[in-house]
């Protein structure tokens, strides 16, 4: 039989032959209540006429474990903090203690996972359903070794929809509130899936139900874990809106149990590169305070910045004020040297490194499999030879290609390029020199690098305002 990510709630009406007074209607309805949670989070077998018998020990046992499971004062009795938390809304997987896999550890026996989001609910615009989801999967991407890739058509491992009461996998919906999704464990076909109740009001923050948090659990599923009795981990079962969701985090509970099956991620996340050769000293070396350096290409990686120039480049961080030179090959060793251009996709964890009409792709350390692309699979015309500079906006899910006095649009979301382009970068980037030979975008505004000069353009005024050296970003 297959092992399911939640049980069936059995709706069981109470028939009276009598007229029922409002407390003793209450009763009748907490204890309704109370049978149908009790059968579907904690295997509490369907006989009614065992739950109406009040000296049950089995129904008091059910009721103390799911009390001391979910942090509760442990009476045994459907007291009214007990029935408050039965009103929660949570997760539809059944509660089972601590952090724990499913029967028989179910886990993935690869660490590259393809997800298809296969509809999308109308309470939010697409793209942001997409990064709820891309920012989710990133969580437990962040502390395993698993890495994920999103597919637009055919089979992936993880389908995610979104659904309403009855949708074809025998285990409806409850409507608004209760049950606000559910998931399957590691597994072909149906395993591995994600189905949410769109009778939910989902949102971007914590005025609906946060679609993020609730991704994110159930991701947790998709990869082999239970649900855990620890409050702070997102792995308990009941949701809980986090205030401050920009800076959540994984509790150890949930990095415990995920590690459990997977392991740890091959490098810290917080330092993401792990060089493997020494710089060779000569003259040919670039001095990063030479008033004439001008940069090959320029990205972001991880909240780094990473500034290219023939075969080395600099590498600028948050927690070393101190920018570390390396050579390419010390960490791609596959990549060319004298670099035209590279950029990075936040959302998908990806920069992109682009030299002559050959693009690659890389996570990290990792170059990606199926690389180099031809540039021209972008929606380049014949004409373009090699791309000048890129950057692209996280926010607009947009990428610029810089070629020559020109530039291109290219959408994420659409994997296409922008009608109405090529566009003069003069008309657009008014006071910016037409040669470009790499771009930043940082602070809200976007930087211009032409030879040893770099241009601050705000996006909203339409203008240069500063002028600086190219290395000012190197501490010179």
């Amino acid at each position: 039989m297959m092992h399911l990510a939640f049980l069936v709630l059995l709706c069981l009406p109470v028939c009276s032959a009598y007229p029922l007074s409002g407390a003793a209607k209450e009763e009748d309805s907490n204890r309704d209540l109370a049978q149908q949670y009790l059968e579907k989070y904690y295997n509490l077998e369907k006989d009614v006429k065992q739950f109406r018998r009040k000296d049950s020990n089995l129904i008091v046992k059910k009721i103390q474990g799911m009390q001391k499971f979910l942090g509760l004062e442990v009476t045994g009795k459907l007291d009214t903090d007990t029935l408050e938390v039965m009103r929660k809304p949570r997760c539809g997987v059944p509660d089972v203690g601590h952090f724990s896999s499913f029967p028989g550890m179910p886990k993935w026996r690869k660490t590259h996972l393809t997800y298809r989001i296969v509809n999308h609910t109308p309470d939010l615009p697409r793209d942001a359903v997409d990064s709820a989801i891309e920012k989710a999967l990133k969580v437990w991407e962040e502390v395993t070794p698993l890495t994920f890739s999103r597919l637009y058509e055919g089979e992936a491992d993880i389908m995610i929809s979104f659904a309403v009461k009855e949708h074809g996998d025998f285990y409806s919906f409850d409507g608004p509130g209760h049950s606000l999704a559910h998931a399957y464990p590691p597994g072909p076909g149906l395993y591995g899936d994600i189905h949410f109740d769109d009778d939910e009001k989902w949102t971007e923050d914590a005025s609906g139900t946060n679609l993020f948090l609730v991704a994110a659990h159930e991701l947790g599923h998709s990869l082999g874990l239970f649900h855990s009795a620890n409050t702070e981990a997102l792995m308990y079962p009941l949701y809980n809106s986090f205030t401050e969701l920009a800076q959540f985090r994984l509790s150890q509970d949930d990095v415990n149990g995920i590690q459990s099956l997977y392991g740890p991620p091959p490098a810290s996340t917080e330092e993401p590169l792990v060089p493997t050769k020494s710089v060779p000293s000569g003259s040919e070396v670039p001095a990063k305070c030479d008033p004439a350096l001008s940069f090959d290409a320029i990205s972001t990686l991880r909240g780094e910045y990473l500034f290219f120039k023939d075969r080395y480049f600099w590498r600028r961080s948050h927690w070393n004020p101190e920018p570390e030179f390396h050579l390419i090959s010390a960490f791609w060793p596959s990549l060319p040297s004298y670099l035209d251009a590279a950029y990075e996709v936040n959302s998908r964890d990806t920069v992109f490194i682009f030299k002559g009409n050959e693009f690659w792709a890389i996570r990290g350390n990792e170059v990606q499999a199926g690389y180099p692309r031809g540039i021209h699979t972008l929606g380049f015309p014949s004409t373009i030879r090699k791309i000048d500079a890129a950057v692209s906006d996280k926010e607009k899910k947009k990428t610029y290609f810089f070629a020559e006095d020109k530039y291109w649009r290219f959408d994420e979301n659409s994997q296409s390029m922008e009608q109405g382009f090529p566009r003069l970068i003069a008309d657009d980037f008014p006071g910016v020199e037409p040669k470009v030979d790499a771009v930043l975008q940082a602070f809200g505004f976007f930087y211009f690098f032409s030879g040893s000069s770099q241009f601050e353009f705000d996006p909203n005024a339409r203008m240069v305002t500063h002028i600086l050296k190219s290395n000012s970003w190197l501490h010179c």
